[in-house]
């Protein structure tokens, strides 16, 4: 069986995990204490009560306060989830897993089992345990492909759970409790979608403390950054796609785009960083070219820096976020002017044979036109392009200087040593250029540099999870296939039927597989005198569960009966009996092929107009079709291709 990292075992890593656990705690109880004592205000008229309570809701206003910047000081722990080489990378941001309660499903699975499937529900102890091992190991999943693959396993588990116990009219009962990942504030549902949308969170999360660990100076840590990164925002993109309502903030809509924003934007850097570790430094196209990365990757952070800022967003997202995405996209913007620079004081003039290439890279390379002399004449004439190249390296100081400021204003990264250490480096081979190049009789005034068109040669992709990569067999698949056996099909209890063979056989026709289904009883015949009918399902043949076989392995069972006749099990779809020939005509005209379309519409309204509509997390998703063809209630009086008589 699966497991979980050892929730004990004290790494920096799961001590974060921890303090996260305690500090949600601790807004739970305090958020209990706020709804209290709100209603003991609205309720008492007595002025005295009113103070009293007034005081203490300031002081519950305050705690609380206290604990989401001691959580958003956890949320902005970058650097636990790095990795530990001695190179310098620019730190990535990580997400904290969401945390969730314990859940005791024993007794309301074995209910439904016994209610619902007429089972006995302690026979299947040992499946229903088996699933909550799987969900209390998915909480603490180790940080690689093994904890990915246990998250997935749980999430396909969940699929089979929600097709078994969770009929679209009503729920079981149980709440599912998971905390906010950004705020810490405990939401709680009867809803299955709530639980299946915290796990896909979580699978985002997972790949985004994977990718931050990779070791970025190599070019195998690179790539795996950029799939993990790229994965997590897959994750995050299915999840904003596939349900809607979500009632905790780090699931809404604005702040899944801003997630999905900031997973391409790590992306775009590490393709930078790729690019970095493959060119040349003193090749003229090579600098160009990541001259234009660096100022693809300022474009896309200052997207997710306006994404964060918008009202609805920024009250929730750590404050060191912000700060970092914003001092993201000045940093690449000066590394943009700087490496233009580099292209145009380092790199020789080009030879006849370079120039015409190498003039049409530099049409596309500035969003407008550099002042001054023709592209031809400024690229084959080292004044010029020492001149064009101190005003790119003037923008690039400025904007180091303006990434340094803003490092400054936010008290948590200031902490963050790496950080601070690239800026200022970067700033230093900026200045050291600069007065490399500037000569003291310049007597020129350095003009504006024109601002370089964003470009990449690697597009980050979305990568959808792909659940179908880790397979998983329905731990309940005891109680029968899921065509028929599942929350949304109700049957009248199991007959037994004793049948006797006649001259011209049992006097049915059958059809399928697994369960297989009486698709035509013969009138007056042994089957229709026994009181078996068109549309029953075959459970079992002489005491043995026949839920599973195959069509032919009934049918030798029937076969290899003598005289005494056979005892067969058999159980009848409500909605599914056979009208009478005359009104089927008529139910056929009226109702045609509308039938099944509209039921499940009714059954989708009926769920919408029920009270908690509000509240319910739609999963919006289409749910996948049972390969099996089901039996839809028409009946058949000819014999089918797929049918035999016996």
């Amino acid at each position: 069986s699966q497991q979980g990292c050892d929730p004990f075992a004290q790494t920096q890593r799961s001590k974060l995990q921890h303090r996260r656990a305690r500090i949600n705690q601790q807004i739970n109880k305090e958020m209990r204490m706020r709804a209290g004592a709100e209603n003991l205000f609205r309720a008492t008229s007595n002025h005295k009560v009113k103070e009293t309570v007034a005081l203490e809701l300031s002081y519950v206003n305050s705690n609380l306060q206290l604990l989401k910047e001691e959580l958003e000081e956890l949320n902005s722990s970058v650097d636990v989830y790095q990795n530990d080489s001695e190179s310098i990378s620019v730190p990535m941001i990580p997400l904290g897993l969401k945390e969730t309660k314990e859940l005791d499903l024993l007794v309301p699975l074995k209910d439904f089992i016994s209610e619902h499937y007429g089972e006995e529900g302690v026979l299947f102890e040992k499946e229903i345990k088996e699933f909550m091992e799987l969900r209390q190991a998915m909480r603490t999943p180790s940080r690689n492909e093994a904890g990915l693959e246990l998250l997935m396993e749980y999430y396909n588990q969940l699929y089979f759970v929600d097709n078994r116990f969770f009929p679209p009219t009503k729920t079981l009962g149980v709440f599912f409790h998971w905390y906010d990942s950004l705020t810490g504030v405990p939401s709680h549902q009867r809803a299955l979608a709530f639980e299946k949308g915290s796990v896909l969170f979580n699978l985002g999360a997972l790949h985004t403390q994977i990718g931050a660990r990779q070791d970025r100076a190599s070019l195998p840590g690179l790539n795996q950054a950029i799939d993990a990164f790229q994965k997590a925002a897959g994750a995050f993109n299915y999840l904003k796609e596939n349900f809607s309502n979500a009632p905790s903030l780090d699931m809404s809509a604005a702040s899944l785009t801003m997630l999905v924003r900031l997973m391409v934007a790590q992306v775009q850097e590490c393709v930078f960083e790729k690019m970095t570790l493959l060119h040349a430094q003193n090749d003229f196209m090579a600098c160009l070219q990541l001259a234009q990365e660096a100022a693809r990757v300022e474009d896309v952070y200052s997207l997710v820096h306006q994404t964060m800022s918008q009202p609805h967003v920024k009250d929730y997202v750590p404050f060191s976020w912000t700060t970092m995405v914003h001092v993201k996209s000045e940093h690449f913007k000066a590394l943009s002017h700087y490496f233009a620079a580099v292209a145009l004081c380092d790199c020789p003039a080009p030879s006849d044979a370079e120039l015409l290439e190498q003039e049409k890279a530099f049409l596309q390379f500035h969003v407008t036109m550099p002042e001054g002399p023709s592209l031809c004449v400024l690229l084959q004439d080292p004044e010029e392009r020492r001149k064009l190249g101190k005003a790119h390296l003037k923008k690039a100081i400025m904007k180091h200087e303006e990434a340094m400021r803003i490092h400054g204003l936010c008290k948590i990264l200031r902490k963050m040593d790496i950080l601070q250490e690239v800026l200022s480096f970067a700033h230093k081979r900026s200045l050291s250029k600069y007065s490399e190049i500037d000569h003291e009789e310049d007597f020129f005034e350095t003009g504006e540099a024109p601002d370089i068109h964003p470009k990449t040669h690697q597009k980050p992709e979305i990568k959808s999870p792909n659940f179908s990569q880790v397979k998983v067999t329905d731990l309940f698949h005891r109680l029968g296939p899921l065509s028929v056996f599942s929350a949304k099909n109700k049957w009248y209890p199991a007959r037994r039927v004793h049948l006797m063979r006649g001259e011209n056989g049992f006097g049915f026709t059958l059809r399928g597989d697994s369960p297989v289904l009486i698709a035509g009883v013969i009138p007056g015949g042994c089957a229709a005198e026994a009181g078996l009918k068109e549309g029953d399902y075959i459970i079992s043949v002489n005491g043995k569960d026949c839920k599973w076989s195959k069509h032919a392995e009934v049918v030798q069972l029937l076969k290899s009966t003598g005289k005494e006749g056979v005892d067969i099990g058999v159980i009848t779809l409500q909605g599914s009996e056979c009208p009478k020939a005359a009104d089927r005509k008529a139910a056929a005209m009226s109702s045609g092929s509308g039938m099944l379309k509209s039921n499940k519409e009714n059954s989708r309204k009926s769920l919408m107009n029920s009270k908690s509509a509000s509240t319910l997390l739609v999963w919006s998703k289409k749910s996948k079709r049972s390969k099996k063809s089901t039996y839809s209630g028409v009946p058949f009086t000819a014999v089918g291709d797929n049918e035999a008589m016996y």
